[in-house]
């Protein structure tokens, strides 16, 4: 448990009904639909089940979850099983870190825009790395790899960018060989930027074309061509960022990192420090000094502001895989690494009957859910359940 103890649920509880009055006009549905299910997530409001252990007695309320996926606390199974399966697919190879950001100016249009501008970004990020990898000059190769969306900085404002876990080399156009790149380097960070840039403002241009893009109050003005045009055309001049981190040390490095990376949610309930005098006060890493250590405070309505920036299109996959990673293709361009690297096939695991949840997420995380607190040696069954609204029939008793 941290120090203060505080969630996010606690913040969205107190501020949620004031906050949606005072802001119904600029509300979206799917913001709403968050802020409901994070206030209701393990509460009454969504039922759940009293456990009672059956060495000591000790009973515990366990409510049920909301499943969201920008609530703090409900991704630690579905990020397990998740990072279970890709365990599956990693090779005994280098594998790079490669991040591509969205200028400011373009962020400000991807906001009004998610659906279609996050999806340009993935677009442009995929075709980026696989045309310069597969360039003789550089890899000669086709390359798989993960790109997960991020749209938040540690301040939490709208910061759109992807992250990409990409091994370190690829196929050979016949398939024959496996091709790496050179050990430490993957592919050249300025050629990716300047393809990047390229491509997104193409795919951007296209897009509001199509009229697929809409504009708003400060960008209301955008929606003229000329002045698109004129809004875009320095981005064509300045230096998109596009960095590369130094290689993972091997295989379960990655594993390591996409479990903090993936599943992930603007602020974990760890970084939040305070919640008084009707502000929040949160830890963040200011990167532009060293990755100091600090903490932020903001106005509540401000804070709650800045996380709702956030929320993504109803349906939009944040997480995506490409070239031989791709869903289609992946089972068997897999094996053909494998067989090009010399690696045997992992031993797939026997389908078994379905199993509790707490069974499952024991053999994911080596964590138990079935553990007595109380006395630590027996395991806490579901002695009552209760519906949606309903509490149980009597406060549970705590027997020792």
């Amino acid at each position: 448990m941290r120090p203060s103890g505080l969630e996010l649920a606690d913040i969205f509880r107190q501020l949620g009904p004031s906050y949606r009055a005072s802001h119904s006009d600029a509300l979206s549905r799917g913001q709403r639909r968050v802020m409901g299910a994070i206030e209701r997530c393990r509460t009454a409001a969504l039922g759940g089940h009293v456990e009672q252990c059956d060495a000591c007695g000790y009973q515990r309320i366990a409510f049920n979850s909301c499943r969201n996926r920008h609530c703090p606390k409900c991704q630690a199974l579905t990020r397990a099983q998740w990072l279970e399966d890709r365990r599956a697919e990693l090779l005994p190879v280098e594998y790079f870190h490669v991040v591509f950001t969205l200028p400011q100016e373009i962020a400000a249009i991807a906001y009004q825009n998610k659906a279609v501008v996050y999806d340009l970004l993935f677009r442009a990020t995929a075709e980026t790395l696989r045309t310069i990898a597969t360039d003789i000059r550089h890899l000669g190769a086709e390359i798989g790899f993960i790109a997960i969306l991020h749209t938040w900085g540690q301040n939490l404002l709208h910061h759109p960018h992807l992250h990409c876990v990409v091994p370190g080399g690829g196929l050979s156009p016949d398939g024959q060989r496996w091709i790496a790149c050179r050990p430490g380097f993957f592919l050249p960070v300025r050629v990716l930027s300047r393809l990047f840039r390229r491509l997104f403002l193409k795919m951007l241009q296209q897009a509001f074309a199509a009229g697929s893009l809409k504009f708003h109050n400060a960008l209301a003005e955008l929606a003229a061509p000329g002045a698109f045009a004129r809004y875009l055309a320095p981005m064509a001049r300045t230096e998109w960022v596009v960095y590369a981190k130094p290689p993972f040390g091997g295989p379960e490095r990655v594993l390591e990192y996409l479990g903090r990376y993936t599943h992930r949610v603007a602020i974990a309930n760890s970084r939040l420090v305070a919640f008084a005098d009707g502000q929040v006060a949160f830890r963040w890493k200011d990167y532009r000094h060293a990755s100091r250590q600090k903490v932020m405070r903001l106005e509540a309505a401000e804070f709650v502001r800045r996380f709702l920036l956030h929320v993504l299109p109803s349906g939009f996959q944040r997480i995506r895989h490409y070239g031989w990673l791709a869903n289609r293709s992946r089972a068997a361009k897999l094996e053909r690494c494998r067989q090009l690297l010399d690696v045997p096939a992992p031993v797939p695991v026997p389908a078994d009957e379905p199993v509790d949840y707490r069974d499952r997420y024991q053999q994911l995380t080596g964590v138990s859910l079935w553990e007595c607190p109380h006395c630590g040696r027996g395991r806490m069954l579901c002695v009552e359940t209760f519906q949606r609204g309903a509490l149980p029939r009597g406060p549970p008793e705590v027997t020792t």
